[in-house]
């Protein structure tokens, strides 16, 4: 099996890649109906005591525990005005905990009674698979907008797949797989139930439409919603499906629906979503190509893979343009059993290094098709060498980004975090030209991230939100006039290079604001120079007409000071001091304070932010300013 270096995109120039290459039916190509006709038996079922009872005992003990926790709980009731609250007032939190509590109850009960194999569980999981079974929609309110009913309360005339739906029948017929013969004790009817919903609700409607955006069929590229339902998709029919042509018919259409999926990506493997959103992207195609062992020979889906390695800064902080979070927890098992599947050692040392990141038993969550592998692979994974992925140079040219940090293998010194793209891209954020500067792998100058969702966040109000804006990024705003959306407003004429000495990235950002900013061009370069331990972002524009004024926005955690005309100084959270020089002469500074109310938000970056505006009053119509980052 091949090898996929980490270094495969670092080319010493490269420009703007061409478009993905569309129709290259790499897993269609190697389908054939004779690869199911093996029994599936991916793990072993409750009653098959040996591999359960050689579990790290540790690890048993703790599931056993969650397990016996949730017996002293009552399920949450679902009332239908809760649900509604999405269309009333644009609230999706509050169902969605309820529903989530719902489905981990189930999944905690399951694992524990697979865990000591003795009965005490199972009518607790009976109520489980019954009260679900009745549930009126598997899915969430926000997904709703697939019926042709719209927004309010579920159709159930028209069963759609999302996300959720197609998640809650892999935990079912994980439950069944499991659990088939103690269910059965109970109740025929409940095995029998089980299969009926998971076909009424996934498995028919995902034969008979293709429609369903997600698929990709027709429209933009499909985002992570095509991998990550079809994984569950894939589960269902897998372990669900009594009719042979019919399961051999799911498995083609999923394997067509995933390659829709990778048509939209580069050959770098970048994922425009961001690192978070790799653990239902990238990482949700692994779980299909895991569940029937193909396709890992295609450096696509290596690259793919290597995606998360090439995100990350250090610790748990990762490069987070879009919606994505700068605290990221990604699945380090998954991460490990991915890398070894290609081959990787880096890859898998960081997995093994992720798993363990505050968490120091290893022991797996998710959702239960990778808490299964992750269980098995435990052992493993506690003996496995552990080591960050600290890339020195990271160039992705399909979604123009680039990382770089002084020395490979350390966190020490300034990184350099930036992209160009365009602004239509997956969970996009106005946001070209934007930047980031972490010092000894801490954050300095951020990508804010994006609040908790609600129904305005995907709604035609999205760049209503500040978090969206690209005044509230690292980007120039001139006489008020921000970015605009749209796969128009897009960075031009953009190169890279990096060697010993420096990374550097330049790129033309006038072309992704609308005219109204009178923009004839704004050359932005940004260059770590590794000898200098200091990153300098030249910004060379002209403008078709004089403004008023040209801002250029720094966003930050750290607390700034004021050292005198052109300096500031920001405060790290690790005690060092990163400063910021900028033309005095030509620029005012203003600093905001952001309070933070938001829980996702704070969750990353605690009480405040803070926005650095640095004003030019009347500015030249053609000027260069320079700013330089230094550590101190």
């Amino acid at each position: 099996m091949p090898r996929f270096t980490r270094r495969a995109f670092l080319a010493s120039s490269a420009l703007l890649a061409a478009q993905p290459e569309h129709k290259r039916n790499l897993l269609g190509s190697l389908w054939t109906p004779d690869k199911l006709r093996a029994r599936f038996h991916p793990f072993p079922t409750a009653a098959e005591r040996t591999a359960w009872d050689a579990l790290p005992a540790d690890a048993s003990a703790a599931l056993l525990a969650s397990g016996e926790k949730q017996l002293k709980t009552s399920w949450d009731a679902l009332p239908a005005t809760v649900f509604l609250e999405y269309a009333r007032n644009g609230n999706r939190s509050r169902f969605e905990g309820i529903r989530d509590r719902r489905r981990n109850k189930l999944q905690q009960l399951v694992i524990a009674e697979c865990l000591e194999g003795k009965g005490r569980f199972i009518d607790e999981i009976v109520n489980g698979v019954w009260l679900t079974c009745e549930e009126t929609f598997w899915g969430v309110p926000a997904h709703l907008g697939a019926q042709k009913a719209g927004v309010g309360l579920p159709d159930v005339a028209e069963p759609i797949v999302e996300l959720f739906s197609a998640e809650t029948a892999s935990l079912l017929a994980w439950t069944l797989y499991l659990l088939g013969p103690q269910l059965n004790r109970v109740s025929p009817l409940l095995p029998e139930r089980i299969r009926l919903e998971v076909d009424r609700r996934i498995l028919t409607p995902c034969l008979a439409r293709d429609n369903f955006s997600w698929m990709g069929f027709s429209g933009p590229p499909p985002n992570n919603w095509n991998p990550w339902i079809c994984s569950n998709w894939l589960t269902a029919a897998l372990l669900l499906e009594r009719d042979e042509k019919r399961r051999q018919a799911a498995v083609s259409k999923i394997l067509r629906c995933l390659d829709n999926f990778l048509d939209g990506y580069y050959d770098d493997g970048g994922c425009d979503e961001g690192p978070s959103y790799w653990g239902r992207a990238g990482a949700s195609l692994f779980d299909c190509l895991e569940l029937l062992d193909i396709g890992f020979q295609f450096p696509l889906v290596g690259e793919m893979g290597l995606y998360i390695c090439r995100a990350h800064i250090h610790n748990e902080w990762y490069t987070n343009f879009a919606d994505a979070p700068a605290r990221v927890q990604p699945n380090g098992d998954l991460i490990y059993r991915f890398g070894k599947r290609l081959g990787d050692d880096p890859m898998m040392a960081h997995g093994a290094f992720a798993a363990f990141l505050g968490n120091e038993s290893g022991l797996p969550g998710d959702s239960i098709g990778r808490q299964l592998p992750a269980l098995f692979n435990l052992a493993t994974l506690r003996k496995a060498p552990r080591s960050q992925a600290l890339f020195r140079d990271v160039w992705l040219p399909g979604i123009q980004v680039m990382a770089a940090r002084l020395q490979e293998g350390s966190p020490r010194g300034l990184y350099l975090a930036a992209q160009g793209g365009h602004n239509a891209e997956s969970h996009n954020h106005n946001d070209v030209g934007n930047f980031m500067v972490y010092s000894n792998g801490l954050p300095a100058i951020i990508d804010v991230g994006v609040e908790t969702y609600t129904a305005k966040t995907f709604s035609s109000r999205r760049y209503e939100i500040w978090t969206m804006q690209s005044a509230y990024h690292n980007c120039p705003t001139i006489d008020g006039v921000m970015q605009s959306a749209g796969r128009e407003f897009a960075a031009s004429d953009v190169g890279y290079h990096a060697d010993d000495g420096a990374a550097e990235f330049r790129l033309n950002i006038a072309t992704a604001y609308p005219k109204e900013a009178n923009l004839e061009s704004w050359k932005r370069t940004l260059r770590l120079n590794r000898a200098a331990n200091e990153i300098e972002v030249a910004d060379d524009y002209s403008l078709k007409k004089a403004a008023k004024l040209v801002t250029l926005t720094l966003m930050t955690p750290c607390r700034v000071t004021e050292e005198g005309p052109g300096q500031l100084s920001l405060a790290v959270a690790s005690g060092n001091t990163v400063k910021v020089f900028y033309d005095g002469a030509a620029f005012t500074p203003l600093v905001e304070e952001i309070r933070l109310d938001d829980a996702r938000l704070r969750s990353t970056w605690g009480e405040r932010l803070y926005r650095i505006l640095l004003r030019a009053a009347n500015p030249a119509p053609r000027a260069r300013f320079a700013t330089r980052i230094v550590q101190s």
